[in-house]
């Protein structure tokens, strides 16, 4: 039977500007023990489909038309059209977090900072199952063991702040769970988290689901995840389905230009080197928007631009209690070597909490080291950054520019654009307000933006075109080195695709050099030319992309290669395999990779140019030291 059967449905919102539709004519259905993946760009209408079913439509909504039927399938209730339920009626409040339940994208955002883990899973089971709070506590224990809490009877007392990513939405799954529902909707449930965590979070979704024999709606737009979970695919664009079918029948035999258009613009391993992404509406540059200054380069290109020399870097963590105690410290960076090469792109990659970070902020110098330096070569060699002083400093800062993970928060709301584009100038004192004004305008043409869209504020653009104006004012004042810190996790596929191919264009054109920050290893893989991957605050496998990909030689390498989710049926994720908690424990790693406290991590050439992190390696003929 069909646990969910959307027919016909049709959303329009009131706004400003008149009625918008959202949503138009949609159907599609959801069967029983049954994973439906719903796939789109953003803006395309899915999450508004997704609050339709919860009964979670803002105000300024209508459903104009078409059906929303939940049927139970035990048999206990009959059927329901919830497209005709008051939102805030008994009817609508009994079904929702009872029959059906959702996993929204952003766990911090959708748990809340003032209750325990305990107490906001409890609730449901509270409301919902007549429980009393020493029942509920039982349930909520019961349920983070089955969602595979490290320390189920502690966690009922911590506070999501306390929690890694990958531990709050296996919170907010308890929390789904809790009730047992028949349909469970799963709104980009892996988009903020690693690829490790989030093979772990698939694995369990997969696991819950065969246990409860429950149905999944699945809404994302990572074709990854799509062929891992996914029986059944509806593509939507622009609130109306596009296709829909199998998952073999549209991964093996796409019929429309969209979803063609959709799995062109991802990248895959198997990629060649002159191979480009195809993105559904690509940047075109102009010869003559490449006026803009090229920043003058002191380095020959292959010659070392930026060097860490045995960095270490501790942070203090909260004191053990109210009156004191021993001060924790952590290692977020332990003795790193690194170097990058003018007119390369250096891909660094790993989990979250693995020091990727860090290494950026501590060779932008936005954080000071504990041990070892950071060097600079401004063509009198590598110089230490950190007697950099006055002017000398401010000189750095222009070569060295950020491009920052979140397209959203990190453009100030209320300052236009040509305000944000032209501050750097202003802060440095470069030109007159009419050359300013003119390289805004360049910078525009530069990254594909219409200079009229300069007098705009950022709420005004797409998260695609905010990270464009991220670009462009990482260019403002003609930088050499540019620190990409994840610049495509928040976005779409064809919107990194046209950002991806953007930055290759600019490091060609512009002679530019990136440190590129990332944990999606596909993506590292079609940009960088060398790629270097942390775990732990640890550098532990270093070399040419094609080669660290194509033979891995660290344990955790392998366990990040095998947790990428690629969008091919023929080569799904092998979830019995998966253990990344002890692929990320530097102690219990195999011989001679094994890291302790205290152990030093050294690096050795195990191939040509290619440095692997094993301290017990005692090959008199390796070499030891930095990679260079």
């Amino acid at each position: 039977m069909n646990v969910l059967s959307i027919e016909g449905l049709t959303v329009e919102f009131e706004t400003a500007e008149g009625q918008i539709r959202a949503v138009d004519d949609v159907s599609f259905v959801v069967p029983e023990n049954r994973t439906v993946a719903l796939v789109g760009e953003s803006g395309s209408g899915k999450t508004v489909i997704s609050q339709t079913i919860m009964g979670l439509l803002p105000q300024a909504a209508t459903i104009t038309s078409g059906k929303v039927i939940l049927a139970d399938p035990t048999g206990a209730e009959p059927p329901v059209d919830i497209a005709t339920l008051e939102r805030k009626g008994p009817q609508m409040r009994h079904l929702r977090g009872n029959r059906v339940a959702i996993i929204f994208q952003e766990p911090m955002t959708s748990l809340s900072p003032l209750h325990t883990i305990g107490d906001q899973i409890g609730e449901a089971a509270l409301l919902h199952r007549n429980a009393s709070s020493a029942e509920a506590r039982e349930l909520t224990k019961e349920m983070l063991r089955l969602v595979q809490f490290p320390d189920p009877e502690r966690a009922l007392d911590t506070y999501p702040f306390e929690l890694s990513g990958g531990l709050r939405q296996r919170a907010m799954i308890a929390m789904a769970m809790i009730c047992r529902p028949a349909l469970l909707i799963a709104d980009e449930p892996t988009t903020a988290l690693d690829v490790t965590i989030q093979a772990e979070i698939l694995k369990l979704i997969r696991e819950v689901q065969s246990e409860l024999r429950m149905s999944v709606l699945i809404i994302t737009h990572d074709f990854g995840v799509v062929a891992n979970m996914a029986d059944e695919i509806a593509v939507i664009y622009h609130g109306r389905i596009m296709e829909k079918g199998t998952a073999q029948q549209l991964f093996s035999n796409p019929k429309h230009d969209y979803l063609k258009a959709l799995l062109n613009a991802v990248p895959s391993f198997q990629m060649d080197k002159s191979e480009r992404l195809v993105p559904i509406r690509p940047i075109e540059l102009k010869s003559e928007d490449l006026l803009v200054e090229r920043p003058r380069c002191y380095v020959n290109p292959g010659e070392p631009l930026v060097e860490m020399r045995d960095v270490t870097k501790k942070f203090t963590l909260r004191k053990g209690s109210l009156f004191g105690g021993k001060t924790k410290t952590m290692t977020a960076l332990d003795q790193v070597n690194l170097t990058i090469r003018r007119g390369e792109c250096l891909g660094l990659v790993g989990e979250s909490g693995s020091g990727k970070t860090t290494a950026a902020k501590a060779i932008l110098r936005a954080i000071n080291v504990e041990g070892g330096e950071v060097l600079y070569n401004r063509g009198k060699g590598l110089e230490n950054i950190a007697g950099f002083r006055g002017a000398e400093l401010m000189a750095y800062r222009r070569q060295v520019q950020l491009i920052f993970q979140d397209p959203f928060s990190s453009l100030n709301p209320r300052m236009t654009i040509n305000d944000t584009l032209m501050e750097p100038l202003e802060i440095h004192g470069i030109g007159t307000p009419e050359e300013r004004a003119d390289k805004a305008r360049h910078l525009m043409n530069l990254v594909g933006l219409d200079p009229r869209y300069l007098r705009r504020y950022p709420h005004s653009f797409s998260g695609g075109q905010r990270q464009r104006i991220g670009i462009a004012r990482a260019l403002t004042l003609n930088p050499e080195f540019l620190l990409c810190d994840e610049p495509t996790s928040a976005l779409d596929v064809s919107v990194q695709a046209q950002i991806l191919n953007l930055l290759q264009d600019l490091k060609r054109d512009l002679n530019l050099t990136y440190l590129f920050v990332s944990h999606n290893l596909a993506v590292v893989d079609y940009i960088a030319d060398r790629v270097a991957v942390m775990c732990r605050g640890r550098l532990v496998e270093i070399g040419k992309t094609r080669e660290v990909v194509g033979n891995p030689l660290h344990p955790y390498t392998k366990a990040l290669l095998s947790a990428v989710p690629e969008p091919d049926l023929s080569a799904p994720l092998d979830f019995a395999a998966l253990d990344a908690n002890k692929a990320s424990e530097p102690h219990l790693w195999p011989e001679p990779f094994r890291l302790t406290d205290g152990t030093p991590p050294s690096l050795v050439e195990l191939e040509p140019d290619h440095y692997v992190c094993a301290p017990g390696l005692k090959n008199a003929g390796a070499l030891e030291g930095t990679a260079a």
